[in-house]
């Protein structure tokens, strides 16, 4: 699948089917040993210490804790691809069931870049939001009580 897509852009393509099928071990699997999430950069309510999340048991928990239980569609409006990176305008968007026919929603706008190695491993995913930003904000949104959000 994505063969003959430059190697990050494959990564990152792999990347948001994975998220899509929740296919946990298929996420985990694309990711070098020392490979970092900073999502977004720096300081924030997923990242209390702005240092990203490094590492395989770090990795494992940011996917238990904010992909998991969610519903995520990535959305890439843009691609551009150079070297061993890609860089992708994106508009993610995650639903949470927040229960009684409610779910928390999140369209976060950035740009989302993906670093592999020389065997196509990620050595960083990487990405550029402000979480200030009033389109990132979540808010609360009516769903089908017969839909699954996770």
């Amino acid at each position: 699948m994505f063969e003959n897509e430059p190697p990050a852009r494959r990564a990152a393509l792999l990347s948001r089917e994975y998220v899509h099928s929740k296919n946990r071990e298929g996420w985990l699997g694309l990711y070098a040993q020392d490979g970092i999430i900073e999502d977004p950069i720096g300081v924030s309510p997923i990242d209390p210490t702005g240092q990203g999340h490094r590492g395989p048991a770090a990795r494992e928990a940011f996917w238990d804790n904010f992909i998991a239980p969610s519903r995520i569609n990535v959305d890439i409006l843009e691609s551009y691809a150079a070297g061993n990176e890609v860089a992708n305008h994106a508009i993610i968007t995650t639903t949470i069931d927040a229960g009684n026919g409610k779910a928390l929603q999140q369209k976060v706008h950035g740009v989302f870049t993906y670093h592999v190695n020389e065997e196509g491993k990620l050595l960083a995913l990487r990405g550029y939001w402000e979480v200030d930003d009033p389109r990132n904000t979540m808010i609360e949104i009516d769903i089908d009580e017969d839909a699954s959000v996770a």
